[in-house]
């Protein structure tokens, strides 16, 4: 919403100076009254070249008015034309036909001391008296130094001589011509005119000013404070659309009076300052609306952002108040117990878990609802995306793990209840319940001995095999106190069952027949045998094989857990990746569920998958198996690894798409068609989070790779460590490639530049020969935050921009600023003062860039790599001239010398020393010379002597040279 900037070119002076300067000019209103007095006036006509024309007509009182009000008239009149018309210079008229000598004396000495602006020409009609034209023109030879007027004053007789000079349609009718002009109406225009620019700044320095209110203005916490916010910044929006229709309708009504001017006759012509009235009018209203227009377009984004920010508020508060009552719901369900002591006990959980469940029905739909409130604020692209999606998935989350808390305590509350109505049928009551002196005859011992076989039969079918099982299917879920009581059922029922084998026994004898009669005794009560303590209780199979599992387990090696590790997990991704390509990609070309498809999506499969399918098979058909290979062997897992780095690099294209196909499944994400695909797979997770997998599959690798390296310790180490850095350079390469797709505005083709060899953000300054002093004096105080690309054949310099897309987080992008060819570029490595700059210059230091790192480490990296692209250079140039040049006569080493010659004068131009000069060519001579082999050392110590940047180049060249002299 700033001012925006005007020219000369384009506002009058006074106007540019109203919109331009924070002092306010002079203007008509401030000097109305001496302007009404007419000493002075600018009609509005121009010379032959366009200079302005500045009148000063006969005037009784000229030399009464005050010197301060004189000069203010001439300051305000010099003012009013455009800067290209007043550079041409005015020209003055004097009309003092009717008056005397001293009166055209007075009135030169005055514009002579006092006047502002450039002159051109003054015109001076003289006294037409006789005597008084006589003195005139013997005044002016005597007094014409006096005056100190560097242009020519011309002395005419008549107004026929004025027009010599002047056209007569530029002439006012009091001096002969036909250019109409009422000083009243002039007048009032300009402070009309005036007026209207000060409205039109003070409501745009209005408008600046509320905008930077509303961007500086923190975001309330509260929902009532932001209702507050949002309708105090409302109404005084309305307050400022008032102010600017109020300006919009003065401006109109004043262009409306100055058109109807000119409208007055068809034969009327607008003279030069009319005209520039009119357009500055214009480009006045343009201005006012173009602000207004600026204003409208901020004002829409702030109050969206306001209303959104009143969401969020109403959507926290409910989700506080939601998640209250979730947590109320859980810390109830924690409360009750899965474990009971008898039937009656578990009964009466199971019931307290039915009605808590019943009671949650509502708190669970309302916090479904509001998650799914959540999601329509993150389809409606609302900018707090990042704090809205944790919530409802926290939402979801905690319902979810409420249901599944209490369906696993209704199973365990169930399978208890089941054990203990097992415990409950126990035989010791059909004992209890037999009469022993019914037994003592035949009769009864016989009819007590079938119930007891009755009941035997079916225990050992029932009874004990049925609690038996109960217990060993249900042990996992089972709590350690049922499980104790399962035991003491268990054993109990053992010795009820010993008790009626010896009563079976017992009664067997008895209901025989007997030869004798048979005293009524009363028998021995059978004794329970002792029973082992729960402690001494033998393990049961399944406990033996955990025991061993785990002593197994923990004898493994290392290396081999990892191993497990990485092809289970390598399993696990594999499956997912085909439930994504089975459930999602597949469906897309289902017929039956095209009506679920979003418009968004169609023909657009690609973008949202990438490549995902060429990483399926990939994986699927060949690395899981060489991994699996590798599972009794781990030393191999390393150059499985390395056999298939080119495969892994499947990785980088589909990061690069990854953006796009997160854009695409913002807009498209919530269709019926994805629920449906979601639905089927019984997913927890949507789309979107199993897309994420291949990314963070591919950071996992080099994980496992640096853990295997720790613990290994034998055969495959070097390929393990050359695996580790494989990957991790394709990391890098991924990673660089993700800033590489976010440059914009390089006109070239960023595949022609070679590989990406490094990127990072600098601190630059720049010091250029061919640039203004002021310009280089700036730029070596004042760094530039630029994000820099090094590519084999240029580096780029990018300006990193954050931006916000759509309401979404904030994603970077480089815009590029300019551009280094590694073919031109040289490097010093320390910079004085300060050891994490380095030089990179350019074209024999016409252009230099100290760049500074964030650390030592990034520098020597960077240094690192800029040196290689640049042995490279040289290795190439050798191998040039290896190929297509034979250097078997003493002209061609000559062309070679100075060809070497010419790039080291480039390379030492940084040094500006005229003896190092000479040491760089004394190096070359010395290397070309047929001698070259018996004064190398008088040449190695040349070179040594030499800056390091010039050292550097020059011993590059010399190894060129030596090698080429040697053929």
């Amino acid at each position: 919403l700033a001012i925006h900037d005007m020219t000369g070119n384009l506002y009058s002076g006074v106007i540019y100076e109203i919109m331009q300067q924070d002092i306010r000019p002079l203007l008509a209103v401030d000097i109305i009254e001496q302007l009404h007095r007419q000493f002075a006036s600018l009609s509005g006509g121009r010379g032959k070249d366009g200079a302005p024309i500045i009148t000063f007509p006969e005037c009784s009182g000229f030399s009464e008015v005050p010197e301060e009000d004189f000069l203010n008239v001439v300051t305000y009149l010099t003012s009013i034309p455009s800067l290209d018309a007043a550079s041409i210079g005015f020209i003055i008229i004097i009309d003092r036909r009717k008056d005397k000598w001293s009166s055209v004396k007075a009135s030169l000495s005055r514009i002579a001391g006092a006047f502002p602006g450039n002159l051109q020409l003054v015109l001076v009609l003289r006294p037409s008296r006789f005597f008084q034209k006589h003195i005139a023109d013997i005044g002016i030879k005597l007094h014409k130094d006096d005056f100190k007027m560097k242009v020519p004053i011309v002395m005419l007789n008549s107004l026929s001589d004025l027009h010599g000079y002047v056209d007569k349609s530029q002439l006012t009718r009091e001096l002969g011509g036909n250019l109409e002009y009422c000083h009243s109406q002039w007048i009032h225009h300009r402070t009309a005119i005036e007026n209207f620019a000060m409205t039109v700044k003070t409501t745009a320095q209005m408008l600046q000013k509320f905008g930077t209110d509303l961007a500086e203005t923190e975001l309330p916490n509260d929902v009532q404070c932001t209702k507050d916010l949002l309708t105090a910044h409302t109404d005084k929006h309305n307050n400022l659309k008032d102010e600017l229709r109020l300006a919009v309708k003065q401006g109109t009504t004043l262009y409306s009076c100055i058109k109807d001017q000119s409208a007055k006759s068809e034969d009327h012509e607008l003279n030069p300052d009319e005209m520039e009235n009119q357009t500055t009018v214009e480009r006045l209203l343009a201005q006012l609306d173009e602000t207004e227009n600026a204003f409208e377009q901020f004002w829409s984004k702030h109050h969206l952002k306001l209303e959104q920010c009143l969401q969020l508020r109403h959507f926290e508060q409910d989700f506080r108040e939601v998640k209250v009552s979730l947590d109320s719901l859980i810390d109830s369900l924690n409360s009750l117990s899965d474990t009971g002591d008898c039937v009656a006990r578990v009964e009466k959980m199971l019931k307290e878990l039915k009605t808590l469940e019943e009671k949650a029905q509502a708190t669970l739909e309302k916090a479904q609802l509001h998650a799914l409130h959540g999601d329509q604020l993150i389809q409606s692209n609302h900018y707090a995306v990042d704090s809205i999606r944790p919530k409802c998935v926290e939402l979801r989350r905690v319902c979810d793990d409420f249901s599944n808390e209490v369906k696993k305590k209704t199973d365990i509350l169930s399978k208890s209840l089941q054990i203990h109505q097992g415990i409950d049928k126990s035989g010791i009551y059909l004992l209890a319940s037999q009469a022993v002196d019914k037994c003592q005859s035949q009769e009864g011992a016989e009819s007590a001995l079938t119930d007891i076989e009755h009941f035997l039969e079916s225990a050992e079918k029932n009874q004990l095999t049925e609690l038996r099982n109960l217990h060993n299917q249900y042990e996992v879920v089972l709590s350690e106190d049922i499980k104790v009581h399962v035991l003491k059922a268990l054993k109990r029922l053992e010795d009820v069952q010993e008790m009626f084998e010896k009563r079976h026994l017992s009664l067997k004898r008895l209901s025989a027949k007997q030869t004798r009669p048979i005293q009524p005794v009363a028998p021995r009560p059978e004794s329970s045998p002792k029973r082992p303590s729960v402690k001494n209780t033998p393990r049961t199979a399944g406990g033996q094989q955990r025991n061993l599992i785990f002593v197994f387990s923990a004898n493994l090696n290392e290396d081999m857990h990892i191993m497990t590790e990485l092809i289970e997990t390598e399993r696990l991704y594999v499956e997912e990746l085909q439930s994504i390509m089975e459930g999602y990609f597949a469906e897309l070309n289902n017929s039956e569920l095209s009506h679920l498809m979003p418009p968004s999506l169609e023909n657009k499969r690609d973008v949202l998958f990438g490549n995902l399918p060429e990483i399926y098979e990939f994986h699927n058909k060949t690395f899981l198996m060489e991994l699996e290979n590798c599972a009794e062997k781990p030393e191999l897992v390393g150059t499985c690894f390395l056999k298939r780095v080119e495969e892994l690099q499947v990785y980088e294209k589909y990061c690069q798409n990854k953006p796009r196909s997160e854009i695409l499944w913002r807009q498209c994400g919530d269709s019926l068609f994805f629920q449906e695909c979601q639905k089927k797979l019984d997913h927890k997770l949507s789309l979107d989070a199993y897309l994420l997998k291949p990314v963070q599959r591919i950071t996992k690798y080099q994980l496992m790779l640096k853990e295997m390296l720790k613990c290994s310790n034998g055969e495959g180490i070097a390929e393990l460590e050359e695996a580790l850095a494989t990957m991790l350079d394709i990391i890098k390469s991924v990673n660089d490639s993700m800033h590489q797709i976010a440059i914009t505005g390089f006109e070239g083709n960023l595949s022609e530049l070679g590989k990406l060899l490094m990127q990072g953000s600098f601190n630059v300054w720049t010091d250029h020969k061919k640039g203004h002093s002021k310009v280089k004096d700036l730029a070596r105080f004042k760094p530039m935050q630029r994000h820099l690309f090094l590519y084999d054949k240029m580096l780029l310099f990018c300006k990193k921009r954050e931006e916000t897309t759509d309401g979404h987080e904030k994603t970077p992008s480089y815009s590029f600023k300019h551009s280094l060819k590694m073919s031109s570029v040289g490097i010093t490595e320390n910079v004085k003062g300060d050891s994490k700059k380095f030089e990179v210059w350019y074209n024999g230091r016409e252009e230099v860039y100290i760049i500074q790192a964030p650390s030592m480490d990034v520098k020597n990296m960077w240094v690192s790599e800029i040196r290689k692209v640049l042995t490279g250079q040289l290795e190439a140039c050798r191998g040039m001239y290896t190929h297509t040049h034979t250097f078997s006569s003493e002209n061609n080493s000559v062309r070679l010398c100075y060809l070497i010659f010419h790039r080291i004068t480039l390379q030492s131009q940084q040094v500006k020393d005229e003896k190092i000069h000479i040491k760089a060519r004394r190096c070359v001579e010395l290397a070309c010379s047929p001698r070259v082999l018996p004064q190398s050392k008088e040449m190695l110590v040349g070179v040594s002597k030499l800056p390091i940047g010039v050292h550097v180049r020059v011993n590059g060249y010399l190894s060129l040279c030596v090698s080429l002299g040697d053929m």
